[in-house]
């Protein structure tokens, strides 16, 4: 299991419909994640920034990878483009932090 935090930096103005569109989130989706091992997946946000924690099974990069070849997980990233501002770096990883202490 590899814990994993990363940031979403959201446009401005659009936190309360980062959180509306989080009130439901898609079974289906849900369903995916599951799948893919993500677990315990929790979302805080301070103003526009967004930390995301997981804990993934067997690793972030395998669990993450499972999930991005969806085609839920393609339409919930489409229906966010208005809202997320930033998500990834130049070269379309995540902005991860890393783990100091556990």
């Amino acid at each position: 299991m590899e814990r994993a935090c990363f940031f979403i930096e959201l446009k401005p103005g659009m936190e309360q419909e980062y959180e509306r569109r989080h009130v439901a989130v898609w079974p289906e989706l849900l369903a995916e994640l599951s799948l893919a091992g993500v677990r315990n997946y929790t979302l805080f946000r301070r103003g526009p920034l967004v930390v995301a924690y997981c804990e993934c099974h067997p690793s972030a990069a395998e669990a993450f990878g499972r999930v991005g070849k969806t085609d839920v997980n393609a339409r919930w990233a489409k229906w966010f483009e208005d809202v997320i501002e930033r998500l990834t770096d130049a070269d379309g990883n995540l902005l991860w932090a890393d783990e100091v202490w556990h």
